[in-house]
């Protein structure tokens, strides 16, 4: 199965196209990716990125059978550019569209350092939310079991955390073992969606991780005060 997995969740902008094995769900191929860290260029390299990615491939959009975007925790401009893109796709294509946390894809692409392999290991994910703030959740055994939510690194404790991954700029603020997965990868996008992806269940609508919707409700309230309503 032939997978197009996108994020705009972060600063880097991430094209990808994977393989996903019927036989083997943990088993992923990257065929071909793009990344490009520039947190103000998201509209205008995301399309560009997928289409050289075809190129080198060899692969046309009709041999795409499904999408899979990362849909969060991430400001709204960025996440808005990759999820209508991978919509689009999916609309274009007649093909479904899975969303996935882009924490629990950095998280699955850490958790395959031996190291992670220990049943009591604990991994915390964070990235950056702006306002000196971190988008971050918490895993064990490959799976989330807190978050994600969003807080200053100074309030978030690492509690019983054994290892860290996640935006450069902000693991060390940490003092746990530093994993090298920083954003979320074409493969540990579609490793969340795998077993969704193989049943080929129908997928759950897009819905944005945002994280701050007191800012949300502010913002239309002035858009209805504008309007006279």
């Amino acid at each position: 199965m032939l997978v197009l997995a996108v994020d705009t969740a972060t600063p880097a902008v991430t094209a990808g196209l994977v393989e996903l094995e019927q036989a083997d769900p943990a088993r992923v191929r990257t065929v071909a990716s793009r990344v490009r860290v520039d947190a103000r260029a998201h509209a205008e390299v995301l399309t560009p990125q997928i289409l050289e990615c075809l190129s080198e491939a060899g692969r046309s959009r009709a041999d795409i059978e499904a999408v899979v975007v990362g849909i969060g925790p991430g400001p709204f401009t960025g996440l808005r550019v990759g999820m209508a893109t991978a919509a689009a796709f999916g609309d274009a294509l007649g093909i479904p569209v899975y969303g996935v946390c882009s924490l629990d894809a950095i998280a699955a692409d850490a958790v395959l350092e031996p190291t992670l392999l220990a049943p009591e290991s604990e991994l915390l994910v964070v990235t950056d939310a702006r306002r000196r703030e971190v988008y971050w959740a918490r895993y064990r055994d490959g799976r989330r079991i807190e978050g994600p939510d969003v807080s200053k690194p100074g309030d978030l404790d690492p509690v019983h955390a054994t290892m860290i991954a996640g935006s450069a700029s902000h693991v060390d603020l940490f003092d746990l073992p530093v994993l090298p997965a920083e954003t979320p990868s074409p493969a540990g996008l579609v490793r969340v969606a795998a077993a969704e992806l193989l049943a080929h269940t129908v997928p759950d609508p897009l819905v944005p991780l945002y994280l701050r919707r007191p800012d949300a409700v502010e913002r239309s309230y002035r858009t209805l005060d504008r309007t006279g309503a």
